[in-house]
């Protein structure tokens, strides 16, 4: 990806469909015994590796225009090998699923950014306790239950995935099931949303616990993919540095909370109404301090963005990584680029204004990509960034929907 920086931003960008939801409501499809629909499925890579499990499962998928309609009619429950399961973290969300449908699920550890430790043990402690056995040979995971039965299970961690593998397993097991001390993330209650519209009886979704009552049959649905909070927050940062009325449409603001906080702390000239943020570019930025949380917390997938803002604040800011262990990767090319930015253990001080200049770069992950590409947005010169695939896992149309404002950014073949 070629940026060349400096550019005033103006126009209107439309945020597309979650691609932390989206990734989780393709395989939840897949315990409807009939036709399921998605409104709103993003046009990205990783909802394609999906697509090929699904068709890999038998499924009839028909995608247009951002709808995804999903016939599970002659569906066949089959093993999902690595070159399946490793382009993308969220193919462990068959392991609920097909657990939940046929009481067997059999496939290879999933795959995603490297971005930490990223242990699967909440998930499987939570079958186990509906009643699952798991077997591990290897990379590969196989998970049988003669009969699944509601609990009570307690999440050490507020885990996104785990909370809606649990819910994908215990919506048709026998009796109540009870997830505590859940994840509270707006795409949880999407997919329960999906769910209940098949017939599933959850409640508390959204909340610190969710309770399930099981059903013996999910049928036909429609659900419509919430907007990304993720790709909303980052053309935020984005409008922020450069913009010019630059307006970002179809947002939720209550799934910004965090950041729009943030971002008023700095002294950003931002007014959202309604579904839409009106953002202009401001010169004299404040610091902050911020550290990564769970839902309603700062989000951990702006992380990296944001600390590309950080770096045009007047003073010092320091910005903690909670979430992940190794969510720094992209700090040496930022410090190439010409940042001021000392890390120790999982937090950065982040001294500015700095001036950067582009040069060559690499997306050593997906919102790494994204602070790269933030960063090449207001650098002197001409940025190169490589390893791209990490960035289109997750951000819809991106070089179009900055070109369409007025960036200046291409995609190169190798």
């Amino acid at each position: 990806m070629v940026i060349e920086g400096g550019q005033e931003l103006t126009g209107i960008i439309k945020i597309s469909g979650a691609k932390n939801s989206a990734v989780a409501l393709i395989p939840a499809a897949i315990l409807s015994d009939s036709e399921v629909t998605i409104d709103n499925v993003p046009n990205i890579s990783d909802t394609d590796a999906l697509v090929d499990i699904l068709k890999l499962l038998k499924c009839d998928v028909n995608l247009q225009d951002n709808m995804m309609v999903i016939d599970n009619s002659h569906m066949e429950n089959t093993l999902i090998p690595e070159e399946y399961s490793n382009k993308l973290r969220a193919s462990y969300y068959f392991m609920g699923a097909l657990l939940g449908k046929y009481k067997k699920a059999e496939i290879y550890f999933p795959g995603g950014c490297n971005i930490g430790k990223r242990p699967i043990n909440l998930h499987l402690k939570g079958f186990e306790e509906l009643g699952a056995k798991i077997e591990i040979d290897g990379n590969k995971y196989t998970i049988v239950a003669d009969e699944l039965k509601g609990a009570n299970i307690y999440l050490d961690i507020a885990s996104c995935g785990a909370t809606v593998n649990l819910m994908l397993a215990a919506v048709k097991a026998k009796g109540v099931t009870k997830i505590k001390n859940a994840a509270k993330e707006p795409e949880i209650v999407n997919v329960a949303t999906l769910l209940n519209n098949m017939g599933a009886k959850i409640y508390g979704a959204g909340t610190s616990e969710i309770t399930i009552y099981g059903v013996d049959i999910l049928g036909k649905a429609k659900v419509e993919v919430i907007p990304d909070r993720i790709e909303a927050g980052t053309y935020m940062i984005i409008g922020a540095l450069l913009g010019n009325n630059l307006v970002i449409n179809d947002i939720i603001k209550e799934h910004n909370e965090a950041l729009y906080s943030k971002l008023k702390d700095m002294g950003v000239d931002i007014q959202i109404t309604n579904n839409c943020a009106i953002i202009n570019k401001t010169d004299n930025l404040k610091p902050v301090n911020i550290r990564s949380l769970v839902f309603p917390g700062f989000v951990t997938d702006l992380g990296q963005p944001m600390q590309v803002l950080l770096t045009q604040a007047n003073g010092e800011s320091v910005f903690e990584e909670t979430i992940f262990e190794n969510r720094m990767s992209h700090i040496p090319y930022l410090q190439k680029m010409g940042a001021d930015m000392e890390l120790t253990c999982q937090t950065v001080k982040i001294k500015g204004k700095s001036y950067l200049t582009g040069t060559n770069v690499e997306a050593t992950d997906l919102r790494a990509g994204a602070a790269m590409v933030v960063a090449g947005l207001i650098a002197k010169g001409t940025t190169e960034v490589f390893k791209i695939e990490h960035i289109l896992r997750g951000y819809d149309n991106i070089v179009e929907k900055l070109n369409s404002v007025g960036a200046n950014i291409k995609i190169v073949e190798e």
